[in-house]
This record gives structure tokens, C-alpha cells and sequence, in this order.
């Protein structure tokens, strides 16, 4: 058998074809490639959180959530292509680092992107789409040889992401920045939808994706980039409202919201399977929400810090952080429904969602009385903590507390 030389070795490293559905990996780690990914959300998210701690009003929230949604669907894109069909070769990479130039010229336009800049985010934004629908593409045709029953599936999807990359490209035309905006609303919402239609019970949408400790993980890490939106928010408000011992108190409360969010997501879900099936498809849908919350407080917290002096929180202010710590609950009520664990633990699990849908609605109030800064804070602050003992008491009553979360077989 003659040995294959370097140059045909080279070549295989750089052109083999992606994994064909189904081939998962299950001692799969998340690779330093993925790692460097993620860094590029970082800029992309700064400027989005940047424009909406500028732009505190629900015209701006609504912006905010918009922008930060077509972010996150972009990851998701391409965190789950290489999830499931990337390799550790030049072709994945390739295609990782022409993602990552596309998202640092996207950073340029997005703390704009709801107005003057939207033009240029359209079009940078639509040729992510082609790139990634190119992706998912090669997939198909894969699947044409390996795995026909996967056919229909990725026909629909890649069929999807041409109508996509049209329709946001198309929108780089629009004169008006809210037509814009209202477009790009109806393509992210459609995407939610037809996504979530994988949760309705095994279907072929489901098949094909399996929960590994690598899935979890991935889910796990962006959660912690956009938990650094709270840091650089206190950062931020510090840096532009003094040091004195007022502010640095309301900005120390602050930083300890994101501590609660960091310590209840990872000890009621962080590193825990989804159950197997369309239960997947809820369970990372849901991140979106949690995600989105933790981003938007940090925004919140840079006008909180700067008006720590005043008597009151500006309204708009404190129902934005009221608001943000109210979603990232009610969300992780549908993440820990989601879970093996919420069967294995039920004892633990089953009465969260009274518990969490309770420290949504006080949250939301204290929003709603938008005391002193600082006050509005530490009510904040005892929310999470509550929610966190609470948790706590139930592991250690159940003996869970200090296991492992269960690993993927």
C-alpha cells in the first residue's frame, strides 16, 4: 500500500468534507477555534449594549432586541455548524476565520445599526447569511449521498437562508430606518418559529442533534461573554460618574447582580443535559431570552452607576434592569423544564417554576418603584440571592448538592 504523501495529505486536511448528519461526536471538547469564535461576539455585543445604555427608552429596547437577536442567530448558526459537521481540519477553520472578518466589520455598524449604520450592517449581515448558507449547503449534499432522509430538512433550511440573505440584503435600500428595523423583526421572528417546531415532539427537525456535554458547553461559554456586559457595564458607569463612596457602593451592587445570574444559570442549568429529541430545540431557543437579559442589564447598570446620587432611578432605567432580571428568570423557567434533571431531580426541579416566575414578578416591581439607585440594587441583588438558597436548600435536601450534573452517555 503506498504511503499518501505530504502534498495529498495537505490537501485532504484542507478539503475533506464536513460530518454528514448523525455523526456526533460524544467525547467531542469545545476546541480553541470555537473559543476564538466567541471573542468576535464580544466586540458585536459591546456595541450593541453600547447603543442601548445610550439609548435607555422602549423605542431603544426594542431596537436593542432586534439587533441582539439576528447576533444571536448568527452564532447559533455557526456555533451548531461546527457542533455538529465541523472537524478539526483547514476546511472548519477556513470557514470559522471568514466568519469571525465578517463579524468584525459587522461590529463597526451595529451601535447604529437601528438607525444611520443600518445600511452597511444589512449588507455585511447578508453575506454572513450566504456564507453560512454555502455552509449548510455542502451539508446537503452530503446528506444526498449518506443520508436522503435528511433531504427535506436541509432543503427547507438552506432554501431558508437564500430567502434570508435576499430580504436582509434588500433591506440595505430602505430609506427609512424603521421599515428596516420592522423587516429585520419578521425575519428573526420567523427563524424563532420555524426553529421552535423542533420541540414539538421527535421530529425530523430534532433528529440529527443530540445532547452532548459539548452542546451544553458551548451554550455554557456565551453565556459567560455576554455575563462580561455586566462587568464592563459597572466598569463603564464608574469610569464616567466618579469614585466616590456612593457610586462605588451602587456599582459593587451592580456587579453582584451578575454574580447572581453567573451562580443561579450554572447551578440550575449550567453543565446539565437537555433530554434527547425536540426538547433540545426548546432548551437552546430558550438561551436566547437568558442571554439577552444578562446583556441588557449591563446596559442598564452603566445609567444606574451614573445617576447613583439621584433620589430616584430614572424610570426608564429601572424598569430596563427591573425588566432584564424579570425575563432571565421567566426564561430559565423554560431551560430547567428542559432538562434531564428535571425528572432525575424532580424533588428539586419541580417547584422552581412558582419560585422563579415569583422573583420575575418582584423584580418587575421593584423596576416599577424605581427607588434610589443603590436601593434598586441591592433589591435585585436579595432577589437572586433568595432564588439562589432556595436552589441550594433543595440539592442539599436531596442529597444533589455537590454532584457532578450528568453527562452525556
Amino acid at each position: 500500500m503506498t504511503a499518501e504523501t505530504p502534498k495529498a495529505q495537505f490537501k485532504r486536511w484542507l478539503t475533506a468534507p464536513p460530518r454528514p448528519h448523525g455523526a456526533v461526536l460524544q467525547d467531542r471538547t469545545v476546541s480553541n477555534l470555537e473559543l476564538f469564535y466567541d471573542l468576535a461576539y464580544v466586540a458585536v455585543i459591546a456595541q450593541a449594549s453600547r447603543h442601548l445604555a445610550e439609548h435607555v427608552s422602549l423605542e431603544g429596547f426594542v431596537g436593542f432586541v432586534v439587533i441582539f437577536t439576528m447576533l444571536w442567530f448568527a452564532w447559533f448558526n455557526g456555533s451548531l455548524y461546527v457542533e455538529l459537521h465541523g472537524r478539526e481540519d483547514g476546511r472548519t477553520r477556513l470557514l470559522v476565520f471568514l466568519q469571525m472578518g465578517l463579524l468584525a466589520l459587522l461590529a463597526v455598524f451595529t451601535g447604529e445599526a437601528a438607525g444611520a449604520t443600518g445600511p452597511q450592517f444589512a449588507v455585511v449581515y447578508a453575506a454572513f447569511l450566504a456564507l453560512m448558507g454555502a455552509a449548510w449547503y455542502s451539508i446537503r449534499e452530503l446528506d444526498r449521498v449518506e443520508r436522503p432522509e435528511f433531504l427535506r430538512i436541509t432543503g427547507f433550511y438552506v432554501g431558508g437562508m437564500i430567502v434570508s440573505t435576499i430580504v436582509v440584503g434588500a433591506t440595505a435600500t430602505f430609506s427609512d430606518a424603521s421599515s428596516r428595523l420592522v423587516v429585520w423583526a419578521v425575519f428573526a421572528a420567523a427563524w424563532f418559529a420555524f426553529m421552535l417546531l423542533g420541540s414539538r415532539g421527535r421530529s425530523q427537525q430534532a433528529e440529527g442533534i443530540f445532547a452532548t456535554d459539548s452542546l451544553v458547553e458551548r451554550f455554557g461559554l456565551f453565556t459567560i461573554i455576554v455575563l462580561g456586559e455586566v462587568v464592563i457595564g459597572v466598569v463603564t458607569g464608574l469610569s464616567a460618574a466618579g469614585a466616590d463612596a456612593l457610586t462605588i457602593a451602587t456599582g459593587s451592587f451592580a456587579l453582584i447582580i451578575g454574580f447572581g445570574f453567573w451562580w443561579i444559570y450554572f447551578d440550575l442549568v449550567g453543565r446539565r443535559l437537555p433530554r434527547e429529541g425536540g426538547t433540545i430545540w426548546t432548551w437552546m431557543l430558550s438561551h436566547l431570552p437568558i442571554q439577552l437579559s444578562i446583556v441588557a442589564a449591563g446596559a442598564g447598570v452603566v445609567n444606574l452607576i451614573e445617576h447613583a446620587h439621584e433620589q430616584t432611578t430614572p424610570p426608564e432605567t429601572a424598569l430596563l434592569l427591573g425588566g432584564s432580571v424579570a425575563l432571565g428568570l421567566l426564561a430559565l423557567i423554560v431551560t430547567e423544564r428542559s432538562l434531564e434533571d428535571a425528572l432525575r431531580l424532580e424533588v428539586v426541579y419541580r417547584p422552581l417554576g412558582a419560585v422563579l416566575a415569583s422573583g420575575a414578578a418582584i423584580a418587575l416591581l421593584a423596576g416599577w418603584l424605581a427607588p434610589a439607585p443603590w436601593i434598586l440594587a441591592a433589591l435585585l441583588v436579595a432577589i437572586l440571592t433568595a432564588l439562589w438558597f432556595f436552589v441550594v436548600a433543595r440539592m442539599i435536601r436531596a442529597g444533589a448538592w455537590g454532584e457532578q450534573p450528568a453527562e452525556a452517555g
